[in-house]
């Protein structure tokens, strides 16, 4: 890695290589099965997410794409093996960073969006909701049969529930960003 954001490089599966990111004057250049090059003008939409995995509960993602629907994804994690996964939060960043500083630069006119879907949000949401409702009844229930080992429990796993969901919907959260203000809680 160069450490100026340039050079960005990970693997996010055992059975493909790695992939690589390098910002050129040509523009965008990533190596996956084969090479290609974007020029920063046909890069039309990036968005930024907040994407926890079982390994690594701290793993950012971006997407890329270019005017005629290619996409490329970015993971702020590297798979080593089947139980590790490594973190790459400085090198991540300072990638994140310098595209959009040469596509700002450039005077591009790309769409940045932080979070997941909004539709997908809005589902998350209801579940949560639906959750919430279930756990309420159940924990009255608990309480009004004297149970209060089982309200016990049902508290502690809300709280966990709300810690864990609560966190990736409130990260996750679609909005817009411009590029003097990339969304700090979709960044590690």
């Amino acid at each position: 890695m160069s450490g100026d954001g340039t050079h960005y490089i990970f693997k996010s599966s055992l059975a493909g290589g790695a992939r690589r990111f390098e910002l050129t004057d040509a523009g965008l250049l990533w190596q996956s099965t084969r090479s290609q090059v974007w020029p920063l003008a046909t890069i039309a939409a990036i968005r930024l997410s907040y994407r926890p995995a079982s390994m690594q509960p701290s793993r950012f993602r971006m997407d890329i794409e270019n005017a005629s629907g290619q996409r490329a994804t970015m993971f702020s994690t590297t798979l080593h093996s089947i139980a590790m996964m490594a973190r790459q939060d400085d090198d991540y960043r300072a990638f994140v960073v310098e595209l959009h500083r040469r596509l700002a630069a450039a005077g591009s006119r790309v769409r940045l969006t932080a979070g997941i879907h909004p539709l997908l949000y809005a589902v998350g949401l209801g579940v949560m909701a639906l959750i919430a409702i279930a756990l309420a009844g159940l924990m009255v229930r608990a309480l009004l049969t004297g149970q209060f080992a089982g309200a016990l429990f049902l508290a502690g796993f809300a709280a966990w529930f709300v810690w864990q969901v609560g966190n990736f919907m409130r990260r996750n959260r679609p909005r817009s960003y411009t590029f003097d203000t990339l969304p700090a809680d979709v960044l590690p």
